[in-house]
């Protein structure tokens, strides 16, 4: 008894040392965010007068529309061919690990080898640098996310509705809208918030395969750039601002994604 209580205390210990490690440094960053005063370290009131700053900041403002850009039309292509390729892939039912590591190497891949990878290739096609290549560049990156999560929806999918509805006279693309679309729409909305989510934190793959100049700049590149001169508060809020986005797509894909693995 003494020693399962003993045990019990040292796991409880431990956890609670592993998440202060974790999430003291960010409460802090979050707490510091609200100080008025101009010292990133030191206490002095409460203000939001970091928070009304950054709307007068136009190289944020402007970082932050690339970033949503970027975002929404990545995720929106990412989602697409991921939904498709990941239906096509368990269609096919039969697959070697080839096929598997094709699908998941952006996932497995450092940032830093798939970026020098992207802007290699971007160079080779002579494709002048921007919104555009970092979209690309995201789409490659996102892509295998979003169809990891739909693949887990489909291995509980019941095919044999799919060949009742083609035996009943509708064409694959009817088949689709109201058979496999409806049941598979949760895992496609997860997948999507999934890929918004590592778009708007994604910094390494957007630096190298980004343009000269603000009209390519995202918004952690631009807190990047930031810190090159030293903390501030302003800065502790924009990240406040990043984390509070990130953190509410990310539990909104689990909510969702919830129930999805099963029938």
């Amino acid at each position: 008894m003494t020693h399962s209580f003993t045990r019990t205390l040292g796991m409880r210990t431990i956890l609670t040392l592993v998440f202060a490690f974790l999430y003291i440094p960010i409460a802090v960053l979050v707490a510091l965010s609200f100080n008025e005063g101009g010292l990133p370290t030191a206490w002095s009131d409460f203000s939001l007068k970091w928070y009304i700053s950054l709307t007068s900041n136009s190289a944020i403002l402007s970082a932050a529309l690339n970033t949503l850009i970027v975002a929404l039309v990545s995720t929106a292509i990412a989602t697409l061919l991921g939904t498709l390729l990941a239906i096509g892939v368990e269609m096919r039912r039969q697959y070697g690990k080839g096929l598997e590591a094709l699908i998941f190497a952006p996932m497995i891949i450092p940032d830093i080898v798939l970026a020098i990878a992207l802007l290699s290739f971007f160079s080779m096609l002579n494709l002048t640098m921007g919104l555009h290549t970092i979209i690309l560049a995201h789409v490659v990156f996102n892509l295998a996310f979003v169809c990891s999560v739909v693949r887990a929806r489909l291995k509980s999918f019941d095919w044999s509705i799919v060949e009742a509805s083609a035996d009943l006279g509708a064409s694959a693309l009817t088949t689709f809208r109201r058979v496999t679309l409806p049941v598979i729409a949760p895992a496609v909305i997860a997948g999507a918030l999934l890929a918004f989510t590592l778009s708007v934190d994604e910094f390494i793959i957007a630096f190298f395969t980004a343009g000269a100049g603000r009209a390519s700049t995202t918004l952690p590149m631009q807190i990047y750039a930031m810190i090159r001169f030293g903390i501030t508060p302003e800065i502790n809020a924009l990240a406040t601002i990043v984390m509070a986005v990130s953190i509410t797509a990310l539990t909104l894909s689990q909510r969702i994604n919830r129930g999805i693995i099963g029938p």
